[in-house]
């Protein structure tokens, strides 16, 4: 990768990766985002890795079939979860068929759209990537602000990102899944 080249230009996805260009793009800023916590916070190499990992993969299957989706994501919100919700789990599902073994990197890309209560950082971590990068264009200057605030203050950053979803997800009439109650409840518990 070269200097002048911005990190959405060069995320390399699978093979099997189904995204739009859109989509890409937000895969880079998240995988930007993260790269720059590690860094400030000084993560280990193998951490790092699997934060960059979660990047690139959380939404490899965003822009995949349904009917795949429904198929790699099984039952893991239920057989009537709407079809925005499974690219985590049918990415994780696709990724542990092809041999990955890190539990909390699955984890984290499962879950990242609904959250999980026993996520280790790298699941904390890329949800609030998601919700903060950049290229979103609701509350931008909240969002950069609290972007910032994460490598100094990592669980009090998590638990405001937790508070913001859940209260959009409330606000507009969406299902909490269990994870997600898990998730608000091991944060405020």
């Amino acid at each position: 990768m070269s200097d002048a080249q911005p990190i959405e230009q060069v995320v390399e996805l699978p093979t099997w990766a189904a995204v739009t260009d859109r989509r890409r793009t937000h895969i880079g800023r998240v995988t930007a985002l993260l790269a720059r916590w590690a860094a400030e916070m000084r993560v280990g190499d193998a951490e790092r890795r699997a934060w960059r990992d979660a990047g690139v993969l959380h939404d490899s299957l965003r822009d995949a079939d349904e009917v795949l989706l429904r198929e790699l994501a099984g039952a893991t919100f239920g057989n009537d979860a709407p079809v925005e919700i499974l690219h985590g789990p049918a990415a994780a599902e696709r990724l542990r068929r092809e041999g990955e073994s890190r539990a909390d990197l699955l984890d984290a890309i499962r879950y990242h759209t609904v959250g999980h209560g026993g996520w280790a950082p790298i699941g904390q971590a890329l949800y609030m990537a998601d919700f903060l990068e950049p290229g979103r264009k609701f509350m931008q200057v909240d969002r950069a602000w609290l972007a910032a605030q994460v490598p100094n203050d990592f669980a009090g950053v998590f638990r405001q990102v937790v508070r913001m979803r859940l209260e959009w997800s409330l606000r507009e009439g969406k299902q909490l899944y269990p994870p997600t109650v898990a998730l608000w409840n091991a944060v405020h518990g």
